[in-house]
C-alpha cells in the first residue's frame, strides 16, 4: 500500500468511525496488534475530529447533509467495493499539502501541513467561521465539513512523515464526472488571486530561475469576462465584501477565488429564458451544492448570455499576517526591496485590508455588467 493509500485510510476512518461504519479489533490479541501497528506506523495515524459538534451542526442544520448520506460518500464504491473511496488528486504544491477526492466527487480533503495554518484555523478563525456560516447561507467562503488532526503517539507523527492536519471540505466542481459521461464539453477552472503582486519565481530574472512547471503552480489568471446581470452582479459583489470583511478583520491573506466555468450542453433548449434553462439543465439537486436553493454560487449561476454556469468559492484562507511564519516572511521581503530590488509585497506579506482591496478590485474586473 502507497504512501497516499495510507494517509487515505487514516481520513476515512475518521470519518467513518463515529457513523457506526468503524469495525474495531474483537478481541484482546487484535487489539494489542492494532495499538502496535499505530505506534510504528509512518503513515497511518489515527485522526480525530476537532469541534465535531459544531461541523456537524453546520452540516444537518444549515447546509442539509444527512449524517450517513456524508459517511458514504467516505465508503468504498462499487458491488464488490473495489473503488477507492478517496482518490489522490492534483500535487504536493507549494506548501507540501496533500488533495484528495471522493469517489463520488462530493467532497475533498486538504491536509494544513503547516503549523502556521493550521493553528490560525484551529485557535482563531474557527469559532468566527463556525458562526458566520450558520448566519450567512449565500458566503462564498468554502464549506468545511470537518476538521482532522492526529492523535496519539506515533514514530509517523514524530518524524511529520504525513500531514498532522486535515480539512474536509464540499466540492464546487461536483457533477463534472457526470457531464462529461454525458459527452459535454469538459469544464474549466480557475484559482484566482491577484497577479500584481511580487511573485519571485516568476518576477527575478523574468522568471528564468525557475522551472515553468513551478511556474504552473502560481495563481491563473483569468483572461475573460463573466457576464451577468446587474441583481446577480450585485448579490456576487455584497458576498464578496461580507466574506473578505470576516477574513480581513481575522488578519488572513492570500486567499483565492476559485471560479468554475461550464458551457451551455448542446442539447439544451434555449427560447424564451436562456439562462433558467440552462441554470436547471446542469445543477445537481442534492447535497452539498444546496442549500441555499439554486441559483447560487455553489450550485451555478447563469450567465446573462445562456452561455455558460459559473459557481465560485474562497479557499486558502489560512495564512495569517500575524503569525511566526508569516513575520519571518515579510521582514526578507522588507530586506529583499532594501538591498536587491524594489518588487514590494508579495500576497503572503501585504496587509489584510490591502489584500482584501486588491482582491475585491480583481473579482469586479472579471464581471461585465448588462442591463439588457
Amino acid at each position: 500500500m502507497s504512501r497516499k493509500e495510507k494517509i487515505a485510510r487514516s481520513i476515512v476512518r475518521a470519518i467513518t468511525k463515529t457513523n457506526g461504519l468503524d469495525r474495531r479489533p474483537s478481541n484482546p490479541v487484535a487489539l494489542i496488534l492494532a495499538l502496535f501497528s499505530t505506534v510504528f506506523s509512518l503513515y497511518q495515524l489515527v485522526l480525530r475530529k476537532i469541534r465535531p459538534a459544531d461541523f456537524a451542526n453546520l452540516r444537518r442544520q444549515h447546509w442539509d447533509v444527512n449524517d450517513d448520506d456524508y459517511a458514504q460518500s467516505f465508503i468504498a464504491q462499487g458491488d464488490n467495493g473495489g473503488d477507492a473511496p478517496l482518490k489522490a488528486i492534483g500535487d504536493m504544491g507549494f506548501s507540501g499539502s496533500t488533495f484528495y477526492s471522493t469517489a463520488d466527487q462530493k467532497y475533498l480533503v486538504k491536509s494544513l501541513p503547516r503549523h502556521s495554518e493550521h493553528s490560525f484555523f484551529s485557535q482563531e478563525l474557527l469559532t468566527p467561521y463556525v458562526q458566520y456560516m450558520a448566519t450567512n447561507p449565500r458566503s462564498l467562503l468554502v464549506r468545511i465539513c470537518d476538521f482532522l488532526v492526529v492523535t496519539g503517539p506515533s514514530i509517523g507523527r514524530m518524524l511529520r512523515s504525513a500531514p498532522s492536519h486535515h480539512i474536509v471540505m464540499d466540492n464546487i466542481r461536483y457533477g463534472r464526472e457526470e457531464a462529461k459521461r454525458k459527452g459535454e464539453a469538459d469544464w474549466e477552472n480557475w484559482d484566482l488571486k491577484p497577479t500584481s503582486y511580487f511573485y519571485p519565481e516568476r518576477d527575478i530574472a523574468g522568471g528564468a530561475l525557475t522551472s515553468e512547471a513551478t511556474k504552473k503552480q502560481l495563481a491563473d489568471e483569468f483572461h475573460d469576462k463573466i457576464i451577468l446581470r446587474r441583481e446577480q452582479a450585485e448579490d456576487f459583489f455584497s458576498n464578496l465584501e461580507e466574506d473578505t470583511k470576516l477574513l480581513a478583520e481575522y488578519n488572513a491573506v492570500d486567499y483565492s477565488l476559485f471560479l468554475v466555468r461550464m458551457k451551455k450542453p448542446q442539447e439544451a433548449a434555449v427560447q424564451d429564458s436562456p439562462a433558467t434553462k440552462l441554470q436547471s439543465s446542469m445543477i445537481p439537486g442534492e447535497p452539498p451544492s444546496v442549500p441555499p436553493s439554486p441559483p447560487s454560487w455553489r450550485t451555478g449561476v447563469a450567465s446573462a448570455d445562456g452561455k455558460h454556469i459559473f459557481r465560485a468559492s474562497i479557499l486558502d484562507f489560512f495564512w495569517a499576517k500575524h503569525k511566526v511564519h508569516a513575520k519571518a516572511m515579510t521582514v526578507l521581503i522588507k530586506l529583499w526591496n532594501l538591498l536587491i530590488s524594489r518588487h514590494g509585497d508579495m500576497s503572503i506579506t501585504t496587509s489584510p485590508d490591502e489584500y482584501r482591496e486588491r482582491f475585491l478590485k480583481m473579482c469586479r474586473e472579471i464581471v461585465e455588467i448588462r442591463d439588457d
